[in-house]
């Protein structure tokens, strides 16, 4: 990143001279799997992995951000419980997810009373095994099923961004999610969800230079259009995420993420219905590890991995492995 960057808005204490990752590469994080309380028990965010380093910070140069991300997810809805998944219903539900996903930003340079713009574009792949207890003549038997391709494609036209001062910045976006991936109605694991969604988002970045400190923070509301091949749709979910971080001189940093999904509202269809709207929310924490550096001394480098378990689950997965690996690139 250029030198003038860090100048104009981020902190001079060497321990967070790192690349400023704005909205957008890093708030599309949020993902998806076999289909939340919502149908198939997860929908579009896998809690505590949509919050990065700087993700409330758009940068006011011209610049490229590349970032590459995997998930890995191992989760469970109790046995006890009903859960709707391809137009039908299974006493519990198990999911295993391998989540790739390859983002592109530009941030255009463009400047207007301190706000700054951009725009991003993430190609997603998946891997998904589920394992269901489907009820047949008035038995259940258990049955799994494995899809992987690429899923649904997201972008976000405009990202706005705003510097308050050279520590505290503040990012806008719209976040939209096509229906490009596979889906079959009668299969328990796609690799898309059958319905374009809609998220406005929030983040908020704070540095404590003098302590080698950073805040980050993103908030969404995720509007699901119907799934017309279930007649299935999906209530509003809000998403929170915040992570802070304790940054060294070496680059390295260490901290902790806590996040959640909460339902706003009741799915409706009739296999909502017959589920009492299958209402549903979810919190994970865990710590995080960040390593900044540049290529040749050039191209700023940051790496992340986090492992986010979940601690407390309703009508939602449950899982212990949860893991992420990122890495971003700016040129």
């Amino acid at each position: 990143m250029p030198p003038r960057l860090f100048r104009r808005i981020s902190p001079s204490a060497a321990s967070l001279r790192r690349p400023a990752f704005a909205l957008g590469a890093a708030a599309l994080l949020v993902t998806a799997a076999p289909a939340s309380a919502t149908e198939g028990a997860l929908g579009r965010p896998i809690t505590g992995t949509a919050v990065q380093p700087g993700i409330g910070v758009v940068s006011p140069d011209p610049i490229w951000i590349a970032s590459f991300s995997q998930i890995y997810f191992d989760g469970s809805v109790g046995g006890n419980r009903q859960v709707p998944v391809a137009g039908k219903t299974s006493l519990g539900l198990d999911g295993q997810i391998a989540f790739t996903l390859a983002t592109l930003m530009r941030t255009w340079g463009t400047s207007a009373g301190g706000w700054n713009f951009a725009s991003s574009f993430t190609l997603p792949y998946m891997w998904t095994n589920v394992k269901a207890s489907l009820g047949v003549g008035g038995h259940s038997a258990s049955t799994s099923q494995r899809a992987s391709n690429l899923f649904d494609i997201s972008f976000a036209p405009i990202i706005a961004g705003y510097h308050f001062s050279q520590n505290d910045h503040i990012a806008f976006s719209l976040n939209i999610w096509a229906p490009t991936g596979q889906y079959d109605p009668n299969s328990l694991a796609n690799t898309g969800l059958n319905n374009w969604t809609f998220i406005p988002q929030v983040a908020y970045t704070k540095y404590v230079p003098s302590y080698g400190l950073e805040f980050d923070v993103v908030a969404g509301v995720q509007f699901y259009t119907r799934n017309n091949a279930t007649g299935y749709q999906n209530a509003p979910l809000f998403t929170l995420d915040v992570m802070g971080l304790k940054k060294f001189a070496n680059g390295l940093g260490v901290g902790l993420v806590v996040g959640t999904t909460q339902q706003l509202g009741h799915d409706s269809g009739a296999t909502a219905d017959r589920l009492g709207g299958f209402r549903g929310q979810d919190v994970a924490l865990g710590p995080i590890v960040t390593y900044d550096t540049k290529i040749d001394g050039k191209l700023p480098l940051s790496v992340s991995a986090r492992w986010v378990p979940t601690v407390s689950s309703t009508n939602r997965f449950k899982s212990t492995q949860t893991f992420m690996a990122t890495g971003t690139l700016i040129f």
